[in-house]
């Protein structure tokens, strides 16, 4: 890449990239300057330092996932909804493994967090819960149980963990999202 055109958005976008390649705890400055063939020091007039350009990941990565998921939500409820969102969830996660490493490891200050779209998703969670007839508090536990689930599944799916099981990992996936909409349709009373 040549020098000309370097920006705060597409220093973002090639590290995002990069990370999809050699993983994001092996995102360094230096490596994307010399993808841009410039000196690490020309990046700082666009990015604060690494952290600022992790966050950019993170915040980029949780905008790709909230528009990935709202277009697969679109007219959907229950339990079509809830495995669309859960198949946006995974995918996103086996195609952009460095990415979503961003958006499920960086904290967020409060601040960002608030304007992010990680906003966006928590809200599309709880649109999919209210289908199930969920009221706080009992919504917000069945938001951290799904995040859970997805999150463990992925990094375990995503680590090979599954690869020495006869089982198809997308026939395991398939009845864990059938246990989920059973347990939301028959969530415990407090």
């Amino acid at each position: 890449m040549a020098r000309a055109g370097v920006t705060a958005e597409r220093l973002t976008r090639a590290a995002a990239d990069l990370a999809d390649e050699i993983g994001f705890q092996n995102v360094t400055v230096s490596a994307l300057a010399r993808g841009f063939d410039v000196k690490p020091a020309a990046l700082y007039a666009h990015v604060k330092d690494l952290q600022d350009l992790r966050v950019r990941v993170a915040e980029l990565a949780l905008t790709e996932l909230a528009d990935r998921a709202a277009a697969a939500l679109a007219g959907r409820s229950g339990k079509d909804a809830l495995v669309a969102f859960a198949h946006v969830y995974r995918d996103y996660a086996k195609q952009h493994p460095g990415r979503y490493y961003a958006a499920a490891q960086i904290e967020l200050d409060p601040e960002t967090a608030a304007t992010s779209s990680a906003h966006r998703n928590a809200e599309m969670t709880r649109a999919i819960l209210r289908g199930y007839e969920l009221s706080d508090p009992d919504q917000t536990d069945a938001v951290r149980l799904l995040g859970s689930i997805f999150h463990g599944y992925v990094s375990l799916e995503t680590a090979g963990r599954f690869d020495r099981h006869p089982r198809d990992v997308d026939a395991s996936w398939s009845r864990a999202l059938d246990a989920l909409d059973v347990l939301l349709r028959h969530w415990p009373p407090a």
